[in-house]
């Protein structure tokens, strides 16, 4: 029962009347004239009402999207995290990025990143791991603090604009297989790229199939296949092409006849792949090691290197979805190579 005058203010506290709409019941009375509620979907909307008569009901007296005091970044896109006064959007697949509004202090404009690539595929038969796919990291502290892997680049964060990044995520590779032929010296494929903004990094190399073939060059290079019967390849080479700090490391190179004879290890963002990894009696050997980071609020492992296999019937694993992890090789029997890790792009900002 409003009496002419009555004033009712609201203000999207929280910014996120455009995920949680607001509803403005109309309690019996007109808003602007009509009988029908009032739905609220605009993020960081301040509207003041007053209550004009029984005709009009309702009306809107003051309406936007203002602050009093600090603007902040807002965005949309991919799957949003917070942690304190930061915003996290974790894209694991294509998706884009929209930066809809700037802060008022450009500090606070910083973005901080993490872009794996897809990994690299295991070979086949005495194959090598997968490359890692490429590991690239910016960050601003204290703008978007964190503690971020060791190949973060200190102050290297991008700057927000206003505008529409497209995101792409990159597919492993899919790991060596001789099919129903002997083939001839080959590689197993490679990962693809991922891309946000102005930073690419690149699919990891896939690893050497057997007939000792060396591994391909990527954001971590593959590892090099052995030859029971002959001599090794050698690993693919890392961070290819250059990135500051480096992207990745270089794959290890295949054993040579006899024992050992396993295939070399993909390299990972932070080691070099290992050479002539295992042997038939110990089985596949270690991955090299990737980039650890707590962008996302807590540590999580990206980009490691794919398992050399050994001349014996070992399966080996596929590189974990969005971890940019290579794929170990096949084993004898023949075993087919495991596929390498999808990448991930994650952006993290202050929101508040």
């Amino acid at each position: 029962s409003p009496s002419v005058g009555d004033i009712v203010a609201i203000k999207d506290y929280a910014s996120t009347f455009d995920t949680q709409n607001l509803t403005i019941g109309r309690g019996g009375s007109n808003m602007n004239g009509s009988a029908a509620d009032s739905v609220r979907d605009t993020e960081n909307e301040s509207l003041t009402l007053v209550y004009a008569d029984a005709t009009k009901g309702w009306l809107a007296v003051e309406e936007g999207t203002g602050f009093v005091g600090e603007n902040f970044i807002v965005a949309t896109g991919g799957c949003i995290t917070c942690s304190g006064n930061c915003k996290i959007h974790t894209f694991t697949g294509p998706g884009t990025f929209e930066v809809t509004c700037l802060a008022t202090n450009s500090a606070n404009n910083a973005l901080a990143y993490v872009v794996v690539a897809g990994a690299g595929g295991g070979g086949w038969e005495v194959g090598g791991g997968g490359g890692a796919g490429g590991f690239r990291e910016g960050i601003n502290n204290p703008i978007t603090p964190y503690t971020a892997s060791p190949l973060a680049a200190a102050c290297s964060a991008l700057t927000a604009t206003v505008a529409s990044f497209p995101i792409t995520v990159g597919a492993g590779g899919t790991g060596g297989d001789a099919g129903p032929v002997y083939p001839s010296p080959s590689q197993a494929p490679s990962g693809a790229n991922s891309i946000f903004s102005t930073i690419t990094s690149t699919g990891g190399g896939g690893a050497g199939n057997d007939n000792a073939t060396p591994g391909a060059n990527g954001g971590s290079g593959g590892g090099g296949a052995g030859l029971c019967s002959g001599g090794g390849s050698a690993g693919g080479t890392g961070d290819t092409p250059p990135t500051t700090p480096a992207q990745g490391t270089t794959g290890g190179a295949g054993g040579i006849g006899g024992a050992p004879a396993g295939g070399g290890g993909g390299g990972g963002a932070t080691v070099a792949g290992v050479s002539s990894s295992c042997t038939p009696s110990s089985g596949y050997g270690p991955r090299a090691a990737g980039a650890t980071t707590e962008i996302t609020a807590s540590p999580v492992a990206y980009a490691q290197g794919g398992r050399g296999s050994a001349d014996s019937a070992l399966c080996g694993q596929a590189g974990g979805v969005n971890t940019g992890t290579g794929g170990d090789g096949g084993g004898a029997t023949p075993v087919v190579g495991k596929a390498g890790g999808s990448g991930i792009v994650i952006i993290r900002y202050r929101f508040q």
